[in-house]
C-alpha cells in the first residue's frame, strides 16, 4: 500500500510538504512550500504508476509521463497554472504546478443552489470567455492539445476574478500519428464525457471532445442540474431537460449555444472554440444545417459514418456493442 506524503516531508531538498489537497485514482495532490522560492506555494501533483504493470508497460507510461511534462512545461497562459518542474521519487513521479488559490466554479454554484438561486449568466459567460481563451490556446499548440477533462471543479477563480484551468491529468498531444500522451488513464467525468470519448481506443477524440465538455460545464453552471450523460441521452434522447425550462433567466442564445457544443456526434457540434465563441457571445449564427435534438436520437448512419474519418466509425460500432451488452444484461 503506498505511503502518502505527510505534512514537513521534503522531495529534492526544495519542496516541502504543507497538506494534502486533493485525492485521484493514481495519487494525491498536495500543497507545498517551494524552499528556494521564499513565499511561493505550489501544488504536487503525484502520479504513481500500477505496480502490477509489466516491466515494459510501466516503463512506457514513465516515459509519457516525462514527455507528457515536458510539453506541459512550455505552456504560458493566464488562464493556465504554470508547470514549473517534474521528477521522479522511486515508483512516483510528480509534476509542479502553480498553486492556484480560490474557489471552484462547483463550489460557487452549490453555493448558489444552497441559495435557492443560479449564478449569475453575465458572471458565467465572463468565465466562459475565459475558458475560451485558454482552450484556443490549447488547442493551436503544434500539435494541438485537448485537455479531455473539463467541468466545473477544474476552473478555479482567483480572488481578483481570474479563472484558471486546472488538472491536466487527461491532457491529450493530437500528435500527426495519432499518439495518445496521458499521465492519468481514464476517460474523464462521465457527466461532462462526450460519447467518442468513451471505449479502450482514444485516437479518435479531437478539439470536439473538449467543446462537448464545455457545453456540459456551462449547463450545470447555469441549471444547477448536471446533464444526462452521453450514453443516457443516446438511449434516451427525449430525457435531457432544456436548461430554460429549469432557470428561465437564460438567454436563447446562451442555449442554444450550450445544445450545439452538446450535440451527440461531433460533426455536429462547433469546428472549433472560436467557432463557438462567436456565436455564444452574439457574432456569428448557427450554420444553416439539420441538427439533432434532445427529441430526436442521431441515427445509427450519423453515428457511424463521419465524413472525415473511418477510424470514428470503428470506434462507434465497438462502442454501440459494449453500450448493448451494458444495458441489455
Amino acid at each position: 500500500m503506498p505511503v502518502p506524503l505527510v505534512t514537513g516531508d521534503l522531495l529534492r531538498e526544495r519542496y516541502r510538504v504543507h497538506e494534502r489537497i486533493g485525492q485521484g485514482g493514481m495519487g494525491n495532490i498536495y500543497l507545498a512550500d517551494d524552499m528556494r522560492l521564499e513565499g511561493r506555494k505550489c501544488a504536487l501533483k503525484e502520479v504513481e504508476h500500477d505496480r502490477n504493470l509489466p516491466e515494459k508497460f510501466l516503463r512506457e507510461a514513465r516515459e509519457q509521463f516525462l514527455r507528457e511534462a515536458t510539453v506541459l512545461a512550455r505552456l504560458d497562459h493566464p488562464n493556465l497554472p504554470k508547470v514549473s518542474d517534474f521528477f521522479s521519487i522511486g515508483e512516483k513521479d510528480y509534476l509542479v504546478m502553480d498553486y492556484v488559490p480560490g474557489k471552484d466554479l462547483r463550489t460557487l454554484m452549490l453555493e448558489a443552489k444552497a441559495r435557492n438561486s443560479f449564478l449569475d449568466e453575465a458572471d458565467v459567460l465572463d468565465w466562459a470567455a475565459q475558458l475560451a481563451d485558454a482552450l484556443t490556446y490549447l488547442h493551436r499548440q503544434s500539435p494541438p492539445i485537448v485537455h479531455r477533462d473539463i467541468k466545473p471543479s477544474n476552473l478555479k477563480i482567483t480572488p481578483d476574478g481570474l479563472l484558471k484551468l486546472v488538472d491536466f491529468g487527461l491532457v491529450k498531444v493530437l500528435a500527426p500519428d495519432e499518439e495518445t500522451i496521458t499521465i492519468i488513464q481514464g476517460q474523464g467525468t462521465v457527466l461532462y464525457t462526450p460519447l467518442e470519448q468513451y471505449g479502450g481506443s482514444e485516437s479518435h477524440t479531437d478539439v470536439r471532445s473538449d467543446i462537448y465538455a464545455f457545453g456540459a460545464t456551462l449547463y450545470h453552471l447555469l441549471t444547477s442540474q448536471p446533464p444526462d450523460d452521453a450514453r443516457q441521452r443516446f438511449l434516451h434522447p427525449e430525457g435531457q431537460i432544456m436548461p430554460r425550462r429549469t432557470n428561465s433567466s437564460i438567454s436563447p442564445r446562451t442555449e442554444k449555444a450550450i445544445l450545439w457544443a452538446m450535440e451527440l456526434h461531433p460533426d455536429l457540434r462547433p469546428d472549433s472554440i472560436e467557432t463557438f465563441r462567436q456565436f455564444l457571445f452574439g457574432t456569428k449564427e448557427l450554420p444553416q444545417r439539420p441538427m439533432s435534438r434532445s427529441k430526436r436520437a442521431p441515427t445509427l448512419d450519423a453515428l457511424l459514418a463521419p465524413p472525415e474519418s473511418i477510424l470514428f466509425g470503428v470506434s462507434a460500432i465497438l462502442l454501440l456493442l459494449s453500450l448493448i451488452a451494458t444495458f441489455g444484461r
